[in-house]
């Protein structure tokens, strides 16, 4: 099979070996799994004792350094990066603070930075450091090296002034892994020289992460109220992106979507991811 002329996009799969508040004891509560194609991500951590959302979250990586070296990828210099939340189950649609993230002698990257604290009443603004760890690709069902990398955002048009229901999806999948999140939002839009525009939310996220598993998709979490009609690989979902671009609409189980990044397997890994 020929290999596929597809941009050369830097993707990652990335988990979670760490998280210290502050100056306290680091631990690890969640199982986390974010994939990042291009400057876009999809993160899901699930809680490993009650096996509920911890948090799902999905947006724009933007990058603040204007060194070269780093237009691409993080390479071994450090970076600062902020992010967009356009789904967010802890309901904060801010642009996140600049995080620096720091890559350590094992492979592993430190991301540091300052967030709310939602475990502590009234969410206070808290130091954090998190250790992140990037994880080989599964093989999925077009073999090893043979799949795309790739995400898609949910295309609600273009919201004129007032106020908008929609439901906000993001797809991803990396050779055998895929996630879906979803959420129902409220858009207040004003009419401002920029366009102001404000997001509510109505409903909590629903998720699915499925991975590629002896020739067959297998659902590793179904979660949140919607979970049963979200697009799923392992209800048959085809999804078919050769010869596509990234910024282009398409359709995929019905619904209308803005191919935000595609690449081609076996991506470098020497970049970071949203974390």
């Amino acid at each position: 099979m020929a290999r596929l002329s597809v941009p050369t996009l830097e993707s990652s799969l990335t988990t979670r070996i760490s998280m210290r508040w502050s100056s306290e004891t680091p631990f690890e509560t969640t199982d986390t799994l974010v994939i990042t194609v291009g400057e876009w991500y999809v993160d899901l951590r699930v809680d490993k004792q009650t096996g509920k959302i911890d948090w799902a979250l999905a947006g724009e990586c933007i990058q603040e350094s204007t060194d070269p070296r780093m237009i691409s990828a993080f390479l071994t210099v450090d970076g600062r990066v902020v992010f967009t939340h356009e789904i967010d189950s802890h309901h904060n649609f801010n642009v996140s603070n600049p995080c620096p993230f720091i890559p350590l002698p094992n492979g592993d990257v430190i991301e540091t930075g300052t967030m709310a604290r939602p475990d502590v009443p009234g969410a206070p603004m808290t130091d954090y450091e998190e250790v992140w760890r990037y994880l080989p690709f599964r093989e999925g069902p077009e073999g090893p090296g043979r799949g795309l990398s790739w995400i898609l955002e949910s295309d609600e048009g273009v919201l004129e002034e007032g106020q908008h229901k929609i439901t906000k999806m993001f797809l991803a999948e990396i050779g055998g892994s895929y996630l879906v999140l979803c959420q129902k939002q409220i858009h207040v839009v004003r009419r401002t020289p920029l366009g102001e525009r404000t997001v509510q939310i109505t409903g909590e996220v629903s998720t699915r992460r499925e991975e590629w598993t002896d020739d067959h998709w297998e659902i590793r979490y179904a979660l949140g109220p919607s979970n049963d009609s979200l697009p799923s690989m392992a209800n048959g979902l085809g999804v078919d992106l050769r010869g596509r671009k990234s910024g282009e609409k398409v359709t995929v189980g019905g619904c209308d979507f803005i191919l935000r990044a595609l690449a081609s397997e076996p991506p470098r890994q020497t970049r970071h991811s949203r974390l």
